[in-house]
């Protein structure tokens, strides 16, 4: 049998988004067809607790996701969390169309030792069919998402260790992809009919997810963050990590700053960045993109959504997934201000409670 790396749809839950160096955490609920925000919070990740978006720590986690616990109701119980980075493979297989889901586990699982390059014992699987494969109507297009199992474990046993029961471990980029329907009134009316890139600037990892009528077409995991541009103030101006970081976010900098390390850092986001567009534009044979939505920390840098317009070509907004959207009056709206760009991925884990998509 399949160790299933996804859930079904499950009840209200919150989205926690497990990252390098802060866990973030949205919780949504719905009335109608109008989602509100009951809450969301950041804390910051215990230093070593993290490597490469594997967890190190596993108590030292749980210990920060227990104060996240300590800001969401306490009759949510239910939690989703995300895997990312080099252990995560997903790839559309073309599969008989006249297959039931039983028969397409099955002869997924005969498929695997080929379509997966880790022993069949150490990965969690599942599946999802999309849609009836436009040059073979005989086959139908199945999204196999698989990851090391151990990754799976360590983000379950660091949210049972924090205080909640987790119902899902999804996949990072499309629960990236998941929020954009949130940010698309950012965008000219037409923006739901094309071609949107969405990427998320976190820490140590970017990711990328295009998307064409609400359809993930392509998702790419890059290691690159803002990281780098915290260590570049840090070896220029002899601060510690921690002034350093402190120094990004309030923008104490001396005023020569911008171009000793903020316009190399910018040079190198642009590079990132188009060099996952133009991979996506190769391997899909599309001609463009239409519309990029940043998102995640670094995106919060000044200027970033204007350098993109303009070096790219390429419209871009600043994610704003609850600009449209009603609070619960406890949520404090100017931070939320602030810190709603980082949200993203959280966001998108939290709206697995209302509807299962992709997977």
């Amino acid at each position: 049998m399949m160790k299933p790396l996804f859930r079904k749809q499950s009840p209200m839950m919150v989205g926690i988004d497990i990252g390098s160096h802060s866990v973030k955490a949205v919780l949504l609920s719905q009335q109608q067809d109008q989602f509100q925000l009951e809450a969301f919070a950041i804390e910051p990740m215990a230093k070593g607790a993290m490597s490469e978006r594997e967890i190190q720590d596993i108590e030292a986690v749980g210990n920060v996701i227990n104060k996240i616990r300590k800001k969401i109701p306490r009759s949510v119980k239910f939690s989703a969390a995300a895997v990312s980075g080099s252990t995560v493979i997903s790839k559309i297989i073309f599969m008989d169309v006249a297959l039931t889901d039983a028969e397409l586990e099955s002869q997924i699982e005969v498929e695997a030792d080929s379509l997966i390059p880790y022993p069949l014992n150490e990965v969690s699987m599942d599946f999802e069919k999309l849609d009836i494969n436009e040059s073979d109507p005989s086959k139908v297009n199945v999204l196999l998402s698989a990851a090391r199992t151990e990754s799976v474990e360590s983000r379950v046993a660091a949210l049972e260790h924090g205080g909640f029961q987790a119902k899902v471990i999804d996949v990072e980029s499309y629960a990236l992809s998941r929020s954009a329907t949130l940010c698309l009134q950012q965008l000219p009316d037409d923006a739901s009919q094309k071609v949107v890139a969405m990427v998320d600037i976190g820490a140590t990892m970017t990711l990328l997810s295009v998307l064409e009528k609400g359809k993930t077409l392509y998702t790419r995991d890059q290691v690159f963050g803002g990281e780098q541009y915290t260590r570049s103030i840090l070896s220029y101006y002899n601060k510690s990590y921690e002034e350093a970081e402190q120094a990004k976010v309030n923008g104490d900098l001396p005023p020569n700053y911008t171009f000793e390390v903020l316009a190399p850092f910018q040079t190198m986001l642009l590079q990132q960045v188009r060099r996952g567009v133009q991979m996506y534009l190769t391997t899909s044979g599309k001609e463009n993109i239409d519309y990029l939505v940043i998102s995640g920390g670094t995106s919060l840098l000044e200027g970033i959504d204007k350098l993109l317009t303009d070096e790219l070509g390429i419209y871009t907004v600043i994610a704003r997934p609850f600009a449209d959207m009603n609070c619960a009056s406890s949520v404090d709206k100017e931070l939320l201000k602030q810190q709603g760009p980082q949200l993203m991925v959280a966001t998108g884990l939290a709206l697995r409670s209302f509807s299962p998509w992709h997977i």
